[in-house]
């Protein structure tokens, strides 16, 4: 008997898993649409798009397991995560999409408010906040602007053995900072950083990812609690902003 999975639910988006099959159905179609329009520019594996009748988006399964979660230590090997970063850089070398990202005062003006909603809820120590915050800083500069997937978390690279099978969540793609993808690819698991770096075949700066680790994680913690999942989980959110104070 086929079994219906229940893989993410919450008010923007539900996704239930049918068989071999994903459906998805989002509350803003907008982001479908770049979804849909993602995935068919981008020069890396995708899901197959089974059809798509909107709100529902159906997708067939990738092969394979995930890179990694966050907050579980990665199975993966060294050689997988390379991949990964070349994978990363064939989509960064790729023709900009025609919308744009976040801009610079954008963020700014994001980080302020989370940063606010983090001193006054007191999820995260205020001197914790205020560290990160710093550190974040450092990635609000000019950058050439590339194909970003915008949401490369490790759950959402599929491989199989040492290959990349597939890539999912295409919705935040954009043109962007091409260290946001390697920074959040790498969220909460550091040690892979010089894998994926090796694999994506260029010098980097890794400071500029780090702060785009503490600007992540203190731009989600506050849409993480009030969509009922726990950024406190060891490992998690709430752990790498800890982890980037303890470093400085």
């Amino acid at each position: 008997m086929t079994t219906v999975e229940i893989v993410v639910a919450h008010e923007e988006r539900a996704t239930l898993r049918v068989g071999g099959v994903f459906l998805k159905v989002d509350a803003d179609q907008s982001n479908t649409d770049i979804e849909v329009d993602a995935m068919r520019r981008a020069p890396v594996p995708t899901a197959k798009i089974l059809w798509r009748t909107p709100p529902v988006l159906a997708l067939a399964a990738l092969p394979g397991t995930a890179l990694a979660r966050l907050g579980e230590p990665s199975t993966a090997s060294s050689a997988a995560w390379a991949a990964a970063g070349h994978a990363i850089r064939k989509l960064h070398d790729a023709p900009l999409p025609p919308w744009r990202g976040r801009s610079l005062d954008e963020l700014s003006s994001e980080l302020d408010r989370e940063c606010a909603w983090l001193n006054r809820s007191g999820v995260v120590p205020t001197g914790v906040v205020s560290y990160n915050r710093r550190i974040a800083e450092g990635a609000l500069r000019q950058w050439t602007p590339v194909f970003t997937h915008g949401d490369l978390q490790a759950s959402h690279v599929f491989v199989s053995g040492d290959e990349v099978t597939g890539i999912l969540d295409w919705s935040e793609a954009a043109s962007g900072d091409s260290l946001y993808d390697l920074a959040t690819v790498t969220l909460g698991h550091p040690e892979h950083l010089g894998d994926v770096i090796a694999g994506y075949g260029t010098d980097v700066d890794r400071e500029v990812i780090r702060a785009w680790w503490s600007l992540r994680s203190l731009r989600c913690v506050r849409w993480l609690v009030e969509h009922g999942f726990d950024p406190t989980a060891p490992g998690c959110e709430v752990d790498v902003l800890m982890r980037q104070a303890n470093r400085g």
